[in-house]
């Protein structure tokens, strides 16, 4: 299986007129934030391939659409969006979904700088992940694992982060990826312009990739075996 994995600019290898050609063999995309609905949209109409994204702390004009205010501040995931002005993409953000016998948990935003749209602190983002924590249940019951992918858009604390208030990643994705397992980490959000940076590393059973522009990962095709109900 080929995924395209794109976040925080527009790519001119992606948004060209050879792009359907130049990605023809790819079976899935996954957007991990920043990028705004329209780039998103013409991946979906160039590509025609499934397409899940999730936000960063950047273009949010269509995030209130998924998320409603909530008295806390906070805010509390809708399909509103998805029922109205769907373009072919699947937010996933805060959810875990299936595709093509693919297990996929996303989880949107950054971590809180400037009290600003899908930004949070380490203790909230700890808490949205609990809230997932019955459904990776429910799947590792029924498939055997957890999940293959996590999708975000910050990544965690100590790898691929930098040190400003605005680029620290989250401490709870070390704790996220230790108990469940990821085999794989798929986040935007850390710049780059170095050859040198690095893309790719590792934490314990989970290679963490930086989206940044544009990455392909090939994996195996996942195989999911459902327990049969007596």
């Amino acid at each position: 299986m080929k995924i395209l994995c794109i976040s925080d600019q527009i790519d001119p290898l992606v948004y060209s007129n050879a792009a359907k050609e130049r990605f023809a063999d790819i079976d899935l995309v996954l957007c991990a934030g920043d990028l705004s609905t329209d780039y998103i949209d013409y991946v979906v109409s160039t590509l025609n391939k499934p397409t899940y994204f999730i936000f960063g702390n950047h273009n949010l004009n269509d995030f209130p659409y998924y998320h409603k205010t909530a008295e806390h501040g906070g805010y509390i995931m809708t399909d509103r969006y998805e029922l109205t002005h769907s373009h072919g993409a699947v937010y996933a953000g805060f959810k875990t979904v299936r595709e093509q016998n693919l297990l996929i948990a996303g989880v949107s935003g950054s971590i809180r700088y400037n009290n600003g749209q899908c930004q949070y602190t380490d203790r909230q983002m700890y808490i949205s992940l609990l809230k997932m924590v019955p459904s990776l249940v429910i799947n590792k019951i029924k498939y055997g694992r957890y999940l293959d992918i996590f999708l975000t858009h910050a990544p965690p604390l100590g790898i691929h982060d930098k040190k400003d208030p605005c680029h620290t990643g989250f401490k709870c994705y070390l704790w996220f990826l230790r108990k469940f397992k990821p085999k794989y980490m798929i986040h935007g959000h850390i710049h780059l312009y170095d050859f040198h940076d690095e893309r790719v590393s590792e934490f314990e059973s989970t290679v963490i990739i930086n989206a940044f522009s544009h990455y392909i990962l090939e994996i195996p095709n996942p195989v999911v075996k459902e327990k049969k109900e007596k």
